[in-house]
């Protein structure tokens, strides 16, 4: 969708959950199911921070985070950040402010 606000009423909603001792998992974000988002909306719904001991068990607990986030009626950029997170590169560290590009990701 291009980053693009997607207006509509969120049909159904969970948070996601942290996996694993050692991990932290924060959810910012004031939707709910039954939420209505408005067609001027700023296009971030939300903001998942994850917290581990060192890189590769965040990013693995950001895979489990974004498995158990479940935000249908609208769409999101969740599968995208599922794909950035099994990307060889990014895992590798291999990234930087043209990573989407790039990697074709952003297409």
């Amino acid at each position: 969708n291009g980053f693009r606000p997607d207006p509509g009423t969120i049909v159904a909603f969970e948070a996601p959950r942290a996996a694993g001792p050692g991990v932290r998992v924060r959810w910012d974000s004031a939707v709910r199911q039954g939420y209505r988002i408005p067609p001027n909306y700023d296009s971030m719904v939300g903001k998942l921070i994850v917290h581990a001991e060192d890189r590769p068990r965040a990013i693995e607990a950001a895979r489990g985070a974004l498995g158990s986030l479940r935000i249908d009626g609208v769409r999101t950029t969740i599968p995208l950040h599922r794909t950035i997170l099994e990307h060889p590169g990014f895992v590798g560290g291999d990234y930087d402010v043209q990573f989407l590009e790039r990697s074709g990701l952003a297409r």
